[in-house]
């Protein structure tokens, strides 16, 4: 009897055990499911980015020129595009209005045209010598 006794102890002790373990399985089932792991991947981002932006919050309080500088250097490499435009329209806005003041573009002809003038003025005169032979 004192044999059935530690039998029973046992099974009862293994039923007890596999109930923990079953337990444990389960657990490990709910917290393994896609939609848990990614609900604790979004909370944990969030902390993360709250934690950033706090820091980033810091950094700007303790350093407001550099952080304005950092961020109008941000600013004008975001915007390189449009502030290149810009200043090609102006440059080519005042160019233009340059150009149509001045009035002395016909007594300084641009290189081509004197080059050119040069070579029609040399042969005129060429045709004008007698040809010695």
């Amino acid at each position: 009897m004192k044999e059935a006794a530690k039998v029973v102890a046992a099974r009862i002790e293994v039923a007890r055990h596999r109930a923990a373990l079953i337990d444990v399985v389960h657990e490990l089932q709910a917290r393994l499911q896609p939609a848990t792991l990614a609900n604790e991947a979004w909370a944990k981002a969030k902390n993360k980015g709250a934690d950033l932006a706090e820091e980033a919050i810091d950094t700007i309080r303790t350093r407001p020129v550099a952080a304005g500088g950092i961020a109008a250097a941000i600013a004008m490499f975001l915007a390189r595009e449009p502030i290149r435009n810009a200043a090609s329209k102006a440059f080519d806005a005042m160019t233009s209005r340059d150009a149509a003041k001045t009035s002395g573009e016909a007594l300084n002809p641009p290189r081509k045209a004197r080059g050119a003038r040069r070579r029609a003025s040399e042969a005129s005169t060429d045709k004008d010598k007698p040809e010695t032979e």
